[in-house]
């Protein structure tokens, strides 16, 4: 295969992430550099461009930025917000108002699983397998404050 030469003028804080990544994976700097132009998303694999812009700089996150897009979820407003328009949709219908806000959330929805996937798939072409032991998503219930998951379950049960 024929290579090209490039000269790349990196921001200090983007060239000591690929410096420190590629200390850690064991790897140079070029084969670090040439895997996250590699992974950036082609354009024929028709993505919306807000879509394909989301998830361009993934490849250049370190493991552990990876880890927590792969398991970061919507903001429980979010959700809620969501899932209630989704059963007033199925139950009574939606005024346009609602469905915009509906169509709005579900865009928010698709672009947050499309950032968990490829994050995930990232983790594992670096052969990153064994989940870390990250800090338990925290959620919110009105009038109760942050709950953390396991009070979830004990709270939704009463």
């Amino acid at each position: 295969m024929t290579s090209h030469a490039v000269t790349l003028h990196l921001p200090a804080p983007l060239f000591q992430q690929f410096k420190r990544r590629a200390e850690q994976t064991h790897r140079s700097l070029e084969t670090e550099l040439i895997e996250a132009v590699a992974s950036s998303p082609p354009e024929e694999e028709g993505l919306p461009p807000e879509l394909a812009a989301a998830i361009s700089g993934l490849g250049a996150l370190g493991d552990e930025e990876l880890w927590r897009a792969a398991q970061s979820q919507l903001p429980a407003e979010t959700s809620s917000r969501l899932e209630a328009l989704n059963l007033k949709q199925q139950n009574e219908g939606l005024d346009t108002s609602e469905r915009g806000t509906l169509w709005q959330l579900v865009r928010e929805s698709e672009r947050a699983m499309l950032m968990r996937a490829r994050a995930a798939s990232l983790l594992k072409e670096r052969g990153k397998t064994d989940y870390p032991r990250l800090p338990p998503p925290r959620v919110e219930e009105p009038g109760r404050g942050m709950l953390l998951p396991e009070r979830v379950t004990d709270t939704l049960a009463t």
